[in-house]
């Protein structure tokens, strides 16, 4: 450097005017808090410490996970949308958070778009559309063919008004033109307990709610709501192979502060790209019953303004909605 461009250098440096300059290429330079608005334990917690572990050992600097559950994800998307935006907060949500919650609730206290940076997705995670062994339908067409000849006369469980799952069977009712009556419980197990037990014959549930169940007979599933077969079970259909472009995923995406340097972003991009190509996150991943899916910022923003639309529609049909 010559004794200008170096007098120059640290003329900025005492000004602070290079300071910002400095932090994005040195980020990280201290740990990072990644804020999981659901409680530990479920399938998003368990990712998200994954990627925060492989961030760490990709960027050189610890990716801490802190839960802050309540209000379906919205507390703790309120407490990131209000971070600095320096990229030393980060926020791994869902689709049920992000994309839904906008529709269902009055109020989230955060903005989808306009409080957030994409960064990536990091998976998907099906539902997967069970039913009672006894029951009489084998496949979506059956259930479909049933519900059109007796309309209204069968039943679906779910873990409540307003839950994805709830929405996955509205979204069925719409799109297939059936009408399936719903019953709400207090969480997916004891709503998979009625369909086992066949107080209920149908539910839709999270692959990884429901897969014991499946291995286990107990439940027979029908269909993975997912566009493509799921690899954890690939003997199990799509509802889309027979209502084309059904797609009802729950993903999982890394997303930074608005405002977040660019530098910044990028640099999480290339590290959570890297992170999710280590040879063992595929298997911990599907042992989740999810599956490693990456995009680049634009591509999540497109997917969330696609899915806002989407689950709006089918909020609106549903008739839910929480004050």
């Amino acid at each position: 450097m010559s004794p200008i461009s170096r007098r120059t250098t640290l003329g900025l440096i005492a000004s602070g005017l290079a300071a910002p300059a400095f932090a994005q290429a040195d980020y990280p330079a201290r740990p990072v808090t990644v804020i999981v608005p659901q409680a530990a334990g479920g399938a998003n917690d368990i990712i998200g410490r994954l990627v925060a572990e492989k961030l760490s050992e990709v960027l050189g600097q610890r990716f801490v996970v802190e839960n802050r559950a309540g209000a379906g994800g919205n507390l703790g998307s309120q407490a990131a949308a209000r971070s600095t935006p320096d990229g030393y907060t980060l926020l791994v949500t869902i689709s049920a958070s992000q994309a839904i919650n906008p529709a269902l609730y009055a109020r989230t206290g955060f903005d989808p778009v306009k409080d957030f940076a994409p960064v990536s997705l990091l998976g998907t995670v099906p539902n997967v559309l069970v039913v009672n062994p006894a029951f009489e339908a084998k496949t979506v067409a059956d259930l479909i063919r049933m519900a059109k000849e007796k309309p209204g006369f069968y039943h679906y469980a779910s873990a409540g008004n307003g839950t994805l799952n709830h929405l996955v069977g509205e979204m069925l009712k719409s799109r297939a033109g059936i009408d399936l009556k719903h019953i709400p419980y207090r969480g997916i197990a004891p709503a998979l307990s009625d369909v086992i037990a066949g107080h209920v014959p149908i539910t839709f549930a999270n692959l990884p709610a429901a897969i014991s169940q499946i291995q286990a007979g107990t439940v027979r599933a029908l269909a993975v709501s997912t566009l493509k077969r799921n690899s954890f079970v690939p003997e199990v259909p799509t509802i889309a192979e027979t209502v084309p472009g059904f797609d009802a995923e729950l993903w999982i995406a890394l997303y930074a502060i608005a405002g977040t340097p660019q530098p910044i972003i990028d640099k999480l991009v290339a590290g959570t790209h890297r992170a999710l190509q280590a040879p063992d996150i595929k298997a911990k991943f599907a042992q989740q019953g999810a599956e490693v899916v990456t995009s680049t910022p634009a591509e999540l923003a497109a997917k969330l303004d696609t899915d806002l639309k989407v689950w709006a529609e089918i909020v609106k049909a549903s008739g839910a909605r929480i004050e």
